[in-house]
């Protein structure tokens, strides 16, 4: 897909990973829909990338819920005329162990609501957005790739079993979608990074972060740029599709 004018949506585009990969598109040419539910935060981005000359606009909208994502996605086709791109970016984190256990006795457990929240947002949202940003793209008659967002958790991490289940399902519902979605001309692709080098990681205590980065080969967080360029790889590659890019530094947990 030759970028220049073609219609991408990014969820979580306030800021973050989300912002940076809608940079690196806009250098293509692409048009941008900003998604989030930071309405200041989203303004702020929108309003500067139109002053580097970028057609952007914003959408204020929480991803799990299913009558805001439907009228959403109906309004950026509204408003564009078409959509050709979405990646799924939102998402967030809830980290604990299933169980704490103090002198042989659980002394806590996860809650269902800490569990439940990361799926809401980071596997319900995910299907929500792709449903109906394909559902535009057939209706349009576009031509359009769609961007999960999973995680070298996938594979399971210890503290994280919310998340690292929700970023195995975005990376399998990839597989199924590439499957079902290429008769209509869409294309979908997975990102699972490692650690980012975003507010999030700033964040982190130096000597956990110290340990996270002993475990990856190239000794460094990735930069936002190079999963923009990663994003960029699975659009404009015609032949890329169901599959997961590991962009990790090559750690392996």
């Amino acid at each position: 897909m030759d970028l220049k004018d073609k219609v991408i949506a990014i969820t979580g585009g306030a800021q973050g990973l989300g912002h940076a990969m809608a940079e690196v598109l806009a250098e293509s040419g692409a048009k941008l829909a900003l998604l989030d539910m930071q309405e200041e935060n989203l303004k702020s981005a929108v309003d500067a990338l139109v002053a580097k000359g970028i057609e952007a606009e914003y959408f204020v909208v929480n991803v799990t819920d299913e009558q805001q994502v439907e009228e959403t996605f109906a309004k950026i086709v509204e408003k564009f005329g078409q959509l050709n791109g979405l990646i799924n970016s939102a998402g967030i984190m809830r980290d604990g162990l299933l169980l704490k256990v103090k002198e042989g006795k659980v002394v806590d457990k996860m809650s269902k609501q800490q569990f439940q929240s990361v799926l809401d947002v980071n596997v319900t949202g995910t299907f929500l957005c792709s449903r109906e940003a394909a559902t535009q793209m057939i209706n349009t008659g576009s031509e359009g790739v769609i961007i999960n967002i999973s995680s070298v958790s996938r594979a399971g991490n210890m503290g994280q079993t919310n998340y690292s289940a929700s970023k195995s399902a975005v990376s399998t519902m990839t597989v199924s979608w590439g499957k079902e979605l290429a008769r209509y001309n869409i294309r979908t692709g997975c990102i699972a990074p490692g650690l980012v080098e975003t507010a999030m990681a700033r964040q982190m205590r130096p000597e956990m972060l110290e340990r996270f980065l002993s475990t990856v080969p190239l000794r460094r967080l990735a930069d936002p740029a190079e999963m923009g360029h990663c994003a960029k790889f699975i659009f404009e590659n015609e032949y890329f599709t169901g599959r997961t890019i590991e962009l990790d530094g090559g750690t392996r947990v």
